[in-house]
């Protein structure tokens, strides 16, 4: 692994930040700092998405076959610093980290055609249909039925906790098409085109801190053609478990992370500590910082090989658990300090106010408004995308062979 900045690589990272600068308005920044879960408000996100298509940024990992920009590992790692130090609203990945390989790598050339150009553009938003009540962590144990009906499937059953539903014109989804053997092989992974389909029905789920980011949603005897089906029948766990190695995998945590350290030093820096001097003197507090800062270099030495491993057409197998792990529990210690800086003026609710462009007023510091919100949503990361008491077991059984 070798991620020296070579000239090539400073005069890009210029070029990053030229673009950022020109690019970014200050509406999306707005929207930036405002974040509180994984992804910006939808707008503003899918805004800046649309921005980076037209430049031919919007996909950084796809090769330029496919129309990405064909860029090494150490310059989409450049671009996740950049964007993460400007404050570029988070979007949406579940069109291009996650459905986009799959289709790439499992999909018929007609559904390469019909589809992978629509996620490079924005055209299509795009939701993930795994997770249901009662089958979380236990994803094998789903129970949404697929019955074949001619060139057709008829879906029956809910998925829950479907990020972006609401905003979401497709799905990638499994369903079960069969009972028999393990639970395992009797899984499909299909695509849905239609979100407005009768039968389809989102119901939203509003979290802690009042934001609504998540859904479920209920499938009614809808219709899906036969063709949306990627993957052979019956064998869409190997293509489920492919995709969730780029979901816990092909992003990286480190550099929204180091933005959110120096941005926890700089409210610490405002605040006062028991003392009533700076909190960010206190040694006590200033400790622990700096243990998170330590998890979050070591991490960062993780990603990087991680990227290097995709570069080179490998899979990221149990090393994106050992990330999604480190990275989701460095997370919420931040989010935690960050909201134990701040103090009381973490508890109003000041939702109103943590819109853009909002004028309603803000109880205390601007730097409170999100700092419990934050604290809050990001409890469940590391529930999502696999608990990371699975990502142990995984790790436990590929890497140390229990």
């Amino acid at each position: 692994m070798d991620l020296t900045l070579t000239p090539e690589d400073r005069a890009f990272r210029d070029e990053v930040r030229a673009f950022l600068a020109e690019n970014l308005t200050e509406e999306m920044r707005e929207a930036g700092r405002l974040t509180c879960g994984p992804f910006a408000e939808f707008e503003y996100g899918q805004r800046w998405f649309e921005t980076l298509a037209k430049r031919g940024w919007s996909a950084p990992a796809w090769p330029k076959e496919y129309g990405g920009p064909g860029w090494t590992a150490i310059q989409r790692y450049i671009f996740d610093v950049e964007s993460a130090a400007a404050s570029a609203p988070a979007f949406s990945i579940m069109g291009t980290r996650m459905v986009g390989p799959v289709v790439m790598k499992y999909g018929t050339d007609e559904q390469k055609q019909k589809y992978l150009p629509r996620i490079l553009s924005g055209e299509d938003v795009w939701c993930q249909g795994y997770s249901e009540p009662g089958s979380g962590s236990d994803l094998a144990s789903l129970k949404t039925r697929a019955v074949r009906d001619g060139d057709d499937y008829v879906i029956n059953g809910s998925k829950i906790w479907t990020t972006f539903a609401h905003h979401a014109n497709r799905m990638f989804c499994l369903v079960r098409t069969s009972n028999e053997g393990k639970p395992q092989e009797g899984i499909s992974f299909v695509l849905i085109d239609d979100f407005d389909a009768p039968g389809i029905t989102v119901e939203p789920i509003i979290l802690m801190s009042g934001d609504h980011d998540v859904n479920q949603v209920f499938f009614e005897d809808v219709r899906v053609p036969v063709a949306n089906r990627v993957g052979p029948e019956n064998e869409g766990w190997t293509v489920a478990k492919y995709l969730l190695e780029f979901e816990r995998g092909g992003d990286t945590y480190s550099p929204g992370l180091h933005a959110h350290i120096a941005h926890l030093k700089r409210v610490a820096a405002a605040e006062r500590g028991d003392d009533g001097g700076r909190l960010i003197d206190d040694p006590g507090f200033r400790r622990r910082i700096a243990d998170a800062e330590c998890d979050i270099i070591a991490l960062e030495h993780v990603e990087k090989q991680i990227l290097c491993d995709l570069a080179a057409g490998r899979q990221p197998g149990p090393a994106s658990s050992m990330m999604k792990v480190v990275g989701s529990e460095t997370l919420q210690k931040a989010a935690g300090l960050t909201a134990e800086a701040v103090g009381y003026y973490a508890w109003p609710d000041q939702k109103p106010a943590r819109h853009v462009g909002s004028n309603a007023p803000a109880v205390g510091p601007d730097h409170a408004m999100t700092a419990l919100p934050s604290h809050l949503n990001h409890r469940a990361a590391t529930i999502y995308g696999g608990s990371n008491e699975v990502q142990r077991n995984i790790m436990a059984k590929l890497v140390l062979g229990l």
